[in-house]
């Protein structure tokens, strides 16, 4: 028996939980993916070459970013 490194509780084997492995496995990537997003899309680079709807959308998210805090 030893502690999960993860979730800090007892684990009846000598290793982490599985569960908490693949859900910080699956953390990591939903972070990568969200880091690659503007990338992928070319966004950084030139915002003027974006669609007029897509404008939009972006604006609209922010204002209820902004709406929340």
């Amino acid at each position: 028996m030893k502690i999960c490194n993860i979730c800090h509780k007892i684990s009846a084997t000598d290793k982490d939980h599985t569960d908490c492995v693949q859900k910080r496995s699956i953390e990591i990537e939903d972070q990568n993916f969200k880091n690659s997003i503007a990338e992928k899309l070319n966004i950084s680079k030139n915002d003027q070459d974006l669609g007029v709807e897509v404008k939009a959308i972006l604006e609209h998210l922010t204002k209820e970013k902004e709406k929340d805090d």
